[in-house]
């Protein structure tokens, strides 16, 4: 049998190292003019039909417009949001998988959970944009005879033990508003949780509880209909949403708004998207933000439109866990 020649048996051993093993095919990263080229997925971290499902399904479907491709939208709720999100952080980093973020997703549960969380809200998430800044609003039952903030502190004070604030359930914004509250006032309040803003509201109306912090949607129309008054907002400033309502620092509480007052949705992916999708995924969604019609959802829903770049983003998460985390640790909410 005739040897082969040993340059030509080197030169064959080094070329079939080369090869791609059978059954693999070497495929390159997709580049960010080829994003997308199937459908994504948003996650919303909470049950359908609240204020964030209402947000995420017309913002996926002009986000879907704008990449031509299907934004699919799955609601994943549970364990104060933090099922949905860690399904985000987990996912492929490939700018397939967003989601919608929160104050509470990101810069309340850190605390709230501690070590229990599976994720970390700085490092395991790719921000994308910020979307919306809201606003609490204090409402309080038209029974009770109180007509500002400095009357129901004053009415705190001397009542230990009569006034009672509900909220959505420990850790919820509305219950931190309610903590900021009794942080900077110093008046003995104690809090109610429920098992959502609805059944607290409606205790509120009844005059069960002495008062709560909501969003406007929801508040306004008691407020319009005289079953609740409200005494003011948590913002820095004034909101059109809340016409005629002094903010916390109006009412004479100024270190109110140092402690926690914007409230805000965004959309981010898992930490990792190559830097010229993320750019992508950034710049469209900023573009489906600032339509006319999503402008007016987003009016409409008593929201204020606040797009933002990466790192601006990222800066305010920073910012706002370092203020929620000293409510958290003041008023003691723990999620057992």
């Amino acid at each position: 049998m005739k040897r082969l020649n040993p340059w030509i048996a080197a030169l064959a051993w080094a070329a079939a190292l080369c090869l791609p093993a059978a059954g693999h095919t070497q495929s390159r990263p997709e580049t960010a003019a080829e994003f997308p080229s199937r459908p994504l997925r948003w996650i919303v971290p909470f049950p359908p039909g609240g204020p964030t499902d209402s947000f995420s399904r017309p913002a996926a479907q002009k986000l879907s417009e704008i990449l031509k491709q299907p934004v699919i939208v799955e609601n994943v709720p549970g364990a104060g949001a933090s099922i949905g999100m860690e399904k985000i952080a987990r996912a492929t980093p490939d700018g397939y998988t967003i989601g919608l973020a929160t104050t509470g997703t990101h810069s309340i549960n850190p605390h709230l959970y501690g070590a229990r969380l599976p994720h970390d809200t700085s490092k395991d998430f790719t921000p994308l944009t910020l979307a919306v800044r809201y606003v609490n609003v204090l409402l309080i039952s038209p029974k009770l005879g109180i007509n500002s903030v400095k009357e129901l502190i004053d009415y705190a004070k001397a009542n230990p033990g009569k006034v009672t604030f509900g909220s959505a359930g420990n850790g919820s914004s509305n219950h931190l508003s309610g903590e900021t509250l009794k942080l900077v006032s110093g008046a003995p309040m104690q809090h109610i949780p429920y098992r959502g803003s609805a059944p607290a509201l409606a205790d509120v109306i009844a005059g069960n509880i002495t008062f709560m912090f909501d969003i406007p949607i929801t508040a306004m129309p008691s407020v319009q209909s005289g079953r609740v008054k409200a005494l003011a907002i948590t913002s820095e400033k004034r909101s059109p949403y809340v016409p005629g309502v002094p903010t916390m620092a109006e009412a004479g509480f100024k270190g109110f708004s140092d402690a926690g007052s914007d409230l805000w949705f965004g959309i981010v992916a898992p930490a990792g998207v190559p830097k010229p999708i993320a750019a992508k995924l950034n710049e469209s969604l900023i573009t489906a933000l600032r339509s006319p019609d999503m402008r007016q959802r987003i009016s409409a829903a008593g929201f204020e439109l606040w797009t933002s770049t990466q790192d601006e983003f990222a800066q305010v998460v920073r910012v706002d866990r370092d203020k929620w985390g000293k409510i958290v640790r003041a008023s003691g909410a723990k999620v057992d």
